[in-house]
């Protein structure tokens, strides 16, 4: 379709530009410029007479004396008429600016909403599938109403634009193929200024097997080339929030209740819980056969208490030895009309409470006629939890056929109430949310439809359907577990539109449904594109570069690429989408905010090249993020081990290290910022930082100025990470950046183990180290690890691990550990473990190693400040031969070790821990803690690297002087390449014979790592006695392989000569024994965590000079000769009589919302006996004791205002003053107040039960006959969610209950004393203010 404006108007819309000559009539948000035209005439005849007169004005002239005397005639009457025409000019003025300012108030343009440009033209297509629509200069159109075409391409200053309404009440769809925006053009959907209230739909159509395809942008698509713009702005709501109270599955806090059966025959009852919905007895009673069954029932019912909720169900037949006496008590305490009655195998259901009378009863009854009771005897009747949440009880009974049927449900109606942490009134009924795991399933995952709520603030909302799982909304032992809550619905939607099943190309294989989704790509030179509050459905394809938003080579998108409105993402809702979330592919500066990512294929978040910088993605939260196909590090097993077609020959990936490795985040380059994001369930990891050699993809061939490995990390901060398999935080590892070939066969971009981070300032290797700080990170329920980081200089700070396979890993599910070493070094402080018990079949430990390790552990791994809690039983544990560590036989296994610097591990201040069965490390005074499988020691300690060339399969041999019976055995790293390497832990100043078990290496290289100046060993290597060497030492700058400040070694003729001379390049050979002796003797400092000196890598080189082929194991021959007796050359500490009492953190919890105050509460609550025992009864509030020792109440007012908290009045009542406690809590309770209450002993009449719904309880609860009874509320005009009763049957207690309260909330009404510091809305700005 071609249009033209034949006025020629300037746009009314002018856009900024950015490196483009083109012009877009696009609306710049902020920046309006209407051009109101004149206001046309009234009617078409006024218009008429209006021309008439001018044109008698043009026509007739007078003679100059004619228009003299009309000029003076005129003068006469107007001052006859001026007060006249002054009156009615005045009166006409007013009413017509009344009726202005009337009509401009109701009518007059916003000039901040795009579809009020008064140059806009109504534009309606209509439905023609064949229509190829290009709207170009001078073309400005507002959509009023559906349409399909086949497409639209916006070009040479076209303006397309969706109409709204102020009161929201259009529905708009657009059907098309694609959408393609170029050269000035623009599309505009409300603005940043001016939110879109209507709804609006972009629907993208087609199959992946027709129509034709574009170049660069492929099918079904929204594209962006240069000069083009793109604003979509829906309504504003709150993208995501957490729980804050835990959503039980089904609803209810006890479960559900199903039960159904045939020929049960009696009467079947069930007792529950009017506060909890609990299903407290289940019982049946033979009142057909058996008298004693009737008066057994009727006892039974005789002792329940008052208000228990009573469902009876006939089975078969109940009525022939039915007592009067049960009659007369089900009459009496139910109130029943029907069971007195009660016939042969007639069908009969109850619902009623405990003398509730006949008002609470509901019941029903049917007769039997030919094997059936023509139809069911239901009853049914509804209640609240005193938690507020509305449940049915039903029972029936009923013929079919002959077969009895009776059964019971216990069930939510009406919907679910979620009650959340932030305000969530633009959250509206029919949106769909999306409630995360918090097991260790992603698929625990649940989508609710809402529903209307009157009855909810505006913290809650309610729910359709009931949740299948849990879903925690507690912060537990201090750790925030709270499940993510995101809405998925917007008013302005993207989607594609898909068939049932899939089809075609599109890897069916390994998808049983359609996966050619619609997809946005935005390309360099753009003139504007900001997104906000978008819904993107069924988007993304199993292709690459088809993506639900892809900013694709865009380079720089703020104010470095010239842009002045920086450009963002913000509040998209991304789902059920077939390939990853947002891409971010060679675009640096982009800012994604408040987006979320459900249910989609591959890496969500996803930075492509390992070019990509300064992003900065705030507060986003991904979940569901399962494999896909795309890339090796997409797919999951099958897909890898299938998808063969780019590896090179026969090779088959290894899908543990070519693949699995999808993650909702995955962060190509350290150079971006993760604010306050949420990771929520991915296959493989929740965060991944991996670190490209060199730039990949369509980015390849580009020169980094920094190496992304050596870079320092951009603000890592308050990010929350769950429910990932392999780990929720990954920092190790890169891709592979060279293609398939003989020489490595793996595909290209396939997982590779060739980077390790190890950041520097300004990424230069020559400067120094710069720490990355990991600061607030909360990592649970992941089923391998936490975290996994592994690198130089990272600090990981005000973080929590909590029910991870193994909590943090430096560098499997069982066995557990909190903090698991690897590599390093590392340096763990200030942590506290706590509940790390083992079981009969699974190891548990607080510290562990990764297991069946082969790589080296550094003795340089410190531990200090360490606090261990009273349900820890292993502190430290090496693993042992068995399931799942194998044989413990790796070289990583043996050499595993870590210092413990004050001792707050071990007991023994500056001491060494390691494997109890490591001889290279001991002395006389070590000590051994079996329970560990751990030695203690004293000393100094480093390691060498021993590398050798072209002798695979080489095992080496090392045994200390000192200890010649207990030789360490080496597979060595890398034992199929030709490069083999090993590195065994030492302690120095020793002296260590290395043998192999073939002919010795011709030439190998001996590494000093971790020695500091002047730090020596001895080695004596083993070669057979014809040999002649050439010794030679260097420095090697590891970053480009150079050497420097070469020496050679020279000969001396004895060992004696050789220890004389230990400080100079000397070595000796006993050609008798077959050793060469060589001191190893560091020249210069070591800085920092550095594995190797100032001066570069202190390395000497053996070239060897045999025809032997021998195998050199020279033990037998070395040993009594050099044998030394054992000695400790640092003095092993004493025990430390007193625990460390300022060990552990500081921190008491660790929240996602860290700039909240909570208040830690626990109430200690024993049973009957553990209170004989003499056990207290305690309420401890952040770390402060209450207790009452006798029977009674005790009551702690504590004010809600005051941090870190004041305690306002503490309360014990008696037994005998329980009475008076009513009336306190009625009236003596100041505002904004939190009340804290626990029992000791039996109470049997605690009446206080109306007097706890203004403290926060739905209704009054049932509290006789408990063992305990423990209350948290609070006195004001708000109803918090952690507002709680707690209740255990008569003789039981409720153990060890810990709660954390929010305090200083804004709904509590506390005075504002200063301004809340955000420290995330401080780096958030700070990201802002550098762009």
């Amino acid at each position: 379709m071609h249009a033209t404006d034949s006025r020629g108007h300037s746009p009314a819309f002018l856009q900024p530009q950015n490196g483009s000559s083109h012009r877009s009539s696009g609306y710049v948000p902020g920046k309006v410029v209407p051009l109101r035209p004149p206001p046309p005439p009234k009617s078409q005849a006024s218009a008429k007479l209006t021309s008439i007169r001018q044109e008698a004005r043009a026509t007739f002239a007078f003679s100059t004396e004619e228009q003299q005397a009309q000029r003076e005639s005129q003068k006469q009457k107007r001052h006859k008429n001026t007060f006249i025409c002054f009156a009615i000019t005045s009166f006409s003025f007013f009413i017509a600016l009344a009726v202005i300012l009337g009509i401009s108030s109701k009518y007059a343009p916003d000039e901040n909403c795009p579809d009020q440009n008064p140059r806009l033209r109504n534009w309606d297509p209509g439905q023609d599938s064949a229509e190829q629509v290009v709207i170009k200069e001078g073309d400005m159109f507002r959509l009023t109403s559906d349409a399909t075409v086949n497409s639209v391409v916006i070009q040479d200053g076209g303006l397309l634009v969706f109409g709204d309404d102020k009161d929201g009440s259009r529905n708009i769809t657009l059907r098309t193929r694609y959408i393609l925006i170029k050269d000035g053009g623009a599309l505009h959907i409300g603005a940043e200024k001016c939110r879109y209230k209507s709804k609006a739909t972009i629907a993208l159509y087609g199959k992946s097997d027709e129509g034709e395809s574009m170049p660069i942008f492929g099918k079904k698509f929204i594209g962006v080339e240069a000069g083009g713009t793109l604003e979509i702005h829906g309504a504003q709501k709150v993208s995501w929030t957490l729980l804050a109270r835990t959503l039980p599955s089904s609803g209810l806090t006890f479960g559900s209740h199903a039960f159904e059966k045939d020929f049960s025959r009696g009467l079947n009852v069930r007792i529950i819980d009017q506060d909890t919905a609990k299903i407290l007895e289940s019982a049946r009673f033979d009142t057909h056969e058996y008298h004693n069954e009737s008066r057994r029932l009727q006892e039974f019912l005789r002792v329940q208490d008052p208000g228990r909720i009573v469902a009876i169900a006939v089975g078969d037949s109940a009525a022939k030895s039915l007592l009067q006496g049960t009659i007369q008590m089900i009459q009496d305490r139910l109130g029943s009309k029907l069971i007195q009655g009660l016939g042969y195998r007639q069908a009969w259901a109850l619902v009623g409470v405990i003398d509730g009378g006949s008002t609470s009863c509901n019941e029903s009854v049917r007769n039997y006629e030919n094997h059936s009771s023509g139809g069911k005897a239901l009853a049914q009747r509804e209640f609240y939890t005193v938690d507020g949440q509305k449940f049915a009880v039903t029972a029936y009974s009923e013929w079919i056929e002959g077969v009895s049927l009776s059964g019971f449900r216990v069930e939510v109606v009406d919907g679910v109430k979620l009650h959340l942490l932030d305000d969530v009134s633009s959250w509206k009924p029919g949106d769909q949310i999306v409630v995360a795991s918090t097991d260790y399933s992603m698929y625990q995952a649940e989508e609710f439809t809402l529903l209307p709520c009157p009855e909810c603030n505006r913290f809650q909302v309610k729910v359709k359907e009931a949740p299948q799982f849990l879903h925690m909304g507690e912060i537990t032992d201090g750790v925030d577990m709270r499940a993510e809550v995101g809405i998925l619905t917007r008013n302005v939607v993207i989607r594609g539109e898909m068939e049932d099943s899939c089809y075609a190309g599109n890897q069916c294989q390994f998808f049983d449904y359609d996966t050619f989704g619609g997809h946005v790509m935005i390309r360099k030179n753009f003139t504007s594109v900001h997104l906000s509050y978008v819904e993107l459905k069924h988007m993304g394809q199993q292709q690459l570069g088809r993506y639900p938003v892809h900013f694709h080579l865009c380079g720089d998108v703020d104010y470095k690429g010239g842009y002045r409105h920086a450009t963002f993402v913000d509040g998209l809702s991304i789902h059920h989408s077939f390939s990853r979330c947002i891409t971010v592919h060679g675009t640096n500066g982009l800012l994604i905010k408040d987006t979320i990512g459900f249910d989609t294929l591959g890496h969500c978040f996803f930075l492509e090249d390992g070019v990509e910088q300064r992003n900065t993605l705030f507060h986003n939260l991904g979940l569901l993020t399962k494999p896909g196909t795309l890339l090796p590090t997409d797919r999951n097993n099958s897909m890898c081990t299938t998808m063969r077609d780019r590896v090179f020959g026969n090779y088959v990936p290894v899908p543990a290290t070519d693949c699995m490795a999808v993650s909702t985040f995955w962060i190509a380059h350290p150079n971006n910022n993760l604010i306050s994001n949420a990771a929520a369930g991915s296959q493989d990891a929740g965060i991944w930082y991996l670190f490209h050699k060199e730039p990949t993809g369509e980015s390849s061939g580009l020169q980094l100025l920094a190496k992304p490995e050596l870079t320092p990390l951009g603000i890592f901060y308050n990010n929350r990470v769950h429910s990932n398999f392999k780990a929720g935080l990954f920092i190790d590892k890169g891709v592979k950046t060279t293609n398939a070939s003989s020489a490595d066969p793996r595909e290209y971009l396939c997982l590779d183990n060739s980077a390790r981070f190890r950041p520097h300032q300004d990424a230069d290797p020559e400067k120094p180290r710069v720490a990355a700080l990991i600061d607030r990170l909360i990592s649970f329920k992941n089923n391998d690890n936490g975290a996994w980081v592994r690198g130089g200089d990272i600090v990981v700070q005000n973080s929590a691990f909590a029910d991870n396979g193994i909590g943090l890993t430096f560098a499997r599910t069982f066995p557990i550990r909190g903090f698991q070493i690897y590599d390093g070094p590392i340096h763990l402080t200030r942590c506290t473990f706590k509940k790390y018990v083992p079981t009969p079949d699974r190891y548990t430990s607080a510290i562990g190693f990764l297991m069946k390790n082969p790589w080296q552990i550094t003795p340089r791994n410190n531990i200090s400040l360490v606090k261990f809690g009273p349900h820890v039983s292993l502190n430290v544990f090496f693993g042992k031969p068995g399931p799942w560590f194998e044989d413990c036989e790796l070289d990583g296994d043996k050499n595993s070790i870590f210092h413990d610097i004050d001792g707050s591990v071990t007991g023994y201040k500056d001491a060494y821990v390691g494997r109890i069965d490591n001889y290279l490390i001991r002395h006389p005074s070590c000590v051994n803690i079996t329970k560990w499988n751990a030695v203690v020691c004293s000393g100094n300690y480093a390691q060498v690297y021993v590398q050798t060339w072209s002798t695979q399969n080489l095992t080496m041999t090392i045994t200390r002087d000192e200890y010649p019976s207990y030789p360490m055995v080496l597979r060595g790293i890398n034992q199929k390449a030709a490069f083999p390497q090993y590195q065994p832990v030492l302690m120095l100043e020793k002296g260590y014979t290395i043998h192999w078990n073939g002919p010795a290496p011709r030439t190998a290289f001996l590494y000093l790592i971790n020695f500091n100046k002047n730090d020596w060993i001895r080695v004596g290597l083993c070669y057979p006695s014809n040999t002649s060497f050439q010794v030679t030492f260097g420095f090697l700058q590891r970053h480009n392989g150079s050497l420097s400040r070469m020496e050679e070694y020279e000969p001396v003729h004895s060992l004696e000569e050789l220890q004389r001379k230990q400080s100079e390049r000397k070595f000796y050979f006993d050609s008798n024994t077959g050793l060469l002796f060589l001191y190893l003797k560091a020249k210069s400092h070591r800085d920092g965590h550095s594995y190797c000196s100032s001066q570069g890598c202190e390395r000497v080189k053996i070239q060897a000079a045999t025809d032997s082929k021998d195998i050199s194991n020279c033990m037998a021959r070395a040993y009594p000769q050099y044998a030394r007796k054992p000695s400790a050359l640092k003095r092993m500490p004493s025990m430390l009589t007193r625990l460390c009492q300022d060990c552990g953190t500081r921190q008491v919890v660790f929240t996602s919302d860290p700039h909240k105050s909570y208040l830690p509460v626990q109430f200690q609550s024993p049973s009957k006996a553990e209170t004989q025992r003499g056990d207290l009864t305690i309420i401890s509030v952040n770390g402060t004791d209450f207790t009452i020792q006798n029977a009674g109440v005790l009551l702690l007012i504590v004010d809600a205002c005051s941090v870190p908290f004041r305690l306002m009045e503490k309360k014990i009542f008696s037994p005998a003053d329980v009475s008076r406690m009513e009336e306190y809590l009625r009236t003596g309770i100041p505002r904004r107040s939190i009340v804290l209450l626990s029992t000791r002993g039996e109470i049997k009449h605690l009446n206080i039960s109306d007097s706890l719904v203004p403290l926060g309880l739905a209704k009054p609860a049932h509290l006789y006959n408990k063992g305990s009874t423990v209350f948290l509320g609070f006195s004001g005009n708000f109803k918090p969610s952690w507002a709680k009763l707690f209740t255990s049957p008569a003789g039981q207690g409720l153990g060890l209950l810990e709660q954390f309260l929010p305090l200083q909330l804004d709904e509590y009404g506390c005075p504002r004393a200063s301004v809340v510091r955000r420290r995330d809305l401080e780096l958030f700005m700070q990201t802002a203010r550098a762009h």
